[in-house]
């Protein structure tokens, strides 16, 4: 008999109705970055071009320098830019530190070579040798931190920039003959 009541007492309970739960994870978001890279270089060897009477001049071009900003619009805080700047250190003969040129005798020509969609990013202005290399540019050199490249806001350009520049080092036609070595510092501020 309990054979026989066993599939009598399935009949009496209810069908099974089932709820489908169901959930799409996506990705961690990671929060994006700001940051800056020079092309692979082994140095910028400065070569004479343009030496006249009044000064001798020594030309190049620095790396390719890259900001890339990978942040969202809502995470960089209003009013926020971003700012590379170099500065040359004093240039030293190889074997003879008492031989030396000072940073304000290397100017450069910044010239940015990514695409702005809106003008927000910008080159910095040219600076010049303390020996004017004749155009109105300021007569500085690099003594001191002097503007490569900006954003007046940054999330109006997200994305990657790139800029370069002409370097020009102008002495005095009697500068010491010798191999000069100096390293020009490039940083990159976000306020």
């Amino acid at each position: 008999l309990a054979g026989l009541a066993g599939p009598a007492m399935a009949a009496d309970e209810p069908d099974p109705e089932g709820v489908e739960v169901s959930v799409t994870i996506e990705p961690l978001r990671v929060p994006g970055t700001i940051s800056m890279t020079v092309a692979d270089n082994s140095g910028v060897t400065l070569a004479e071009n343009g030496s006249n009477a009044t000064a001798r001049q020594f030309t190049g071009t620095l790396p390719t320098v890259t900001v890339t900003d990978t942040r969202l619009p809502d995470e960089i805080p209003d009013g926020e830019f971003w700012a590379v700047v170099g500065q040359s250190s004093q240039l030293v003969t190889t074997g003879d530190p008492a031989k030396t040129i000072g940073p304000e005798y290397l100017g450069w020509k910044p010239r940015l070579l990514s695409d702005t969609t809106t003008g927000a990013v910008a080159a910095g202005e040219p600076v010049s040798s303390i020996l004017s290399d004749g155009t109105d540019a300021p007569t500085e050199g690099l003594k001191s931190q002097e503007l490569l490249v900006s954003t007046a806001n940054s999330t109006e350009e997200i994305g990657i920039h790139k800029v370069n520049a002409d370097l020009a080092l102008r002495t005095p036609v009697d500068v010491a003959a010798g191999e000069y070595h100096s390293t020009l510092t490039l940083s990159l501020f976000n306020q």
